[in-house]
């Protein structure tokens, strides 16, 4: 009998909840070193996840929310990307005087281009990944050919003024697209934001031009839907890629279709280099064009594509403002209670959750 007691105390019987001998579940955790195991022992069995720990596609998460931090520096890479925005339109009115719309629009691409490929060479960034190549495309057709094209066809019969309405619209309709691509859900309170931000602009801008719809206007809309489309695609491509490589390659990806709409609009439209052209068409394309969008872009990458849209609220009023400085244009007396209206929708929405 003891004999038998002997060979039931050192024998080795597996546990299976703990891998070791049997009498180690029922004491608890050890007080001591572990007992080393016995060299013929076979290897313990791989831990396995819990039953709530998914293993697969549903493991995978959407990219995290801006930081506190981030939202902020972001914001001041928007702003600064407003306010160069809010000098295209006049600037754009400049360079009608000496190019023409198709002039303008193509001659900017180039120089614009010219000016990202050589940051790029000298960067020695590497070419996009060919999973960018859709989004650079879809931010190229937006921010590089549809918006400067359209809003510099509609500037030939609409005021500045009037064209800022686009401006105060983008920011909702990048908002919206944003939401749908991404599958996004903004709070209520930053929609009711929105719209109440947008609802000001239009209404202002509408009342300092009198209101009438004509051809221009269809320029506008469609302005303000493509260029949507390319500021939220490269806004998502920032969260990925540095704002340099998107609004970087996407210039340098048209430069071709530039240089060939610069050939044959210059041999169509006459040129004329005046004081107010010149500058004109160099801002739009290396300020606006370039270093406007390397802000945003940078701005989206940070704070987000929705919370990023809303600073863009602003753009009108400062646009008005430039107008009557560079242009002679005459403000309303509404102008300030229209900025007050928009700076308190523009704090709402950075308060609330984008």
């Amino acid at each position: 009998m003891r004999e038998h007691d002997s060979a039931i105390r050192h024998s080795e019987i597996a546990d299976p909840a703990t891998g070791g001998p049997a009498g180690t579940a029922l004491r608890g955790p050890a007080t001591g070193p572990a007992p080393a195991r016995s060299p013929t022992a076979p290897p313990r069995p791989a831990a396995h996840p819990p039953p709530s720990v998914p293993v697969g596609p549903a493991t995978e998460r959407r990219p995290a929310a801006p930081t506190a931090p981030a939202a902020r520096t972001g914001v001041v890479f928007a702003a600064l990307g407003v306010v160069l925005f809010s000098l295209t339109f006049p600037a754009t009115s400049w360079a009608l005087e000496g190019f023409g719309p198709w002039t303008s629009t193509a001659v900017r691409g180039v120089l614009a281009g010219l000016v990202a490929g050589a940051v790029l060479a000298v960067r020695r960034v590497p070419a996009p990944a060919r999973r960018h190549w859709v989004g650079l495309a879809l931010a190229a057709s937006g921010v590089v050919i549809g918006f400067p094209l359209l809003t510099t066809l509609a500037l030939q019969t609409s005021t500045t003024s009037h064209a800022a309405v686009v401006v105060g619209l983008l920011p909702l309709t990048t908002a919206l697209y944003s939401s749908v691509r991404t599958g996004s859900r903004p709070a209520p309170l930053f929609w009711v934001a929105a719209l109440a931000g947008a609802a000001v602009v239009v209404a202002f801008a509408l009342y300092q031009s009198g209101g009438a719809p004509g051809i221009g206007d269809l320029y506008l809309c469609g302005a303000l839907l493509i260029c949507a489309a390319g500021y939220a695609e490269g806004g998502r491509l920032a969260r990925e890629l540095p704002a340099l490589e998107v609004i970087g390659w996407a210039l340098v990806g048209c430069l071709p279709v530039a240089a060939v709409g610069a050939a044959l609009a210059l041999a169509y439209e006459p040129v004329t280099l005046t004081a107010h052209s010149v500058p004109g068409l160099v801002w739009s394309a290396v300020c606006s064009q370039f270093v406007g969008l390397l802000f945003w872009y940078r701005a989206m990458g940070l704070a987000g594509v929705a919370r990023t849209s809303q600073v863009q609220l602003a753009q009108p009023l400062l646009t008005l403002v430039w107008a009557v400085l560079l242009l002679g244009e005459r403000l309303s007396p509404a102008a300030p209670a229209a900025a007050l209206a928009v700076l308190v929708c523009i704090v709402v929405v950075q308060r609330s959750r984008a």
